[in-house]
């Protein structure tokens, strides 16, 4: 992975990581703060609700059409406020 690939990815500010990556069947924004972790997922083709998890592998929590109510789910999980959220500029297209 190249140096901007990795600028695309990934993200970091305040002590929050993070992480954008896509799986065989999801797009993944994982954010890990001080052990606390959320995710926010969305399909890979872009068009269905976000479902926000713990991690990313475990069960949904809730769905939500837009990113910035998913996000502010995640922040909460994190204990933070959403403005303190860094997203990697590979996931700024998620949600609807």
């Amino acid at each position: 992975m190249s140096e901007s690939d990795e600028a695309e990815t990934t993200a970091a500010a305040d002590g929050i990581t993070a992480r954008y990556r896509e799986t065989a069947e999801e797009r993944l924004l994982e954010f890990d703060r001080d052990g606390r972790t959320a995710a926010v997922a969305q399909n890979l083709e872009g068009y269905a609700m976000l479902k926000v998890r713990p991690t990313a592998d475990d069960d949904e929590l809730e769905r939500y059409y837009g990113f910035d109510m998913a996000l502010d789910h995640a922040a909460e999980l994190l204990g933070v406020g959403v403005t303190d959220l860094p997203i990697p500029e590979a996931a700024r297209d998620m949600g609807m």
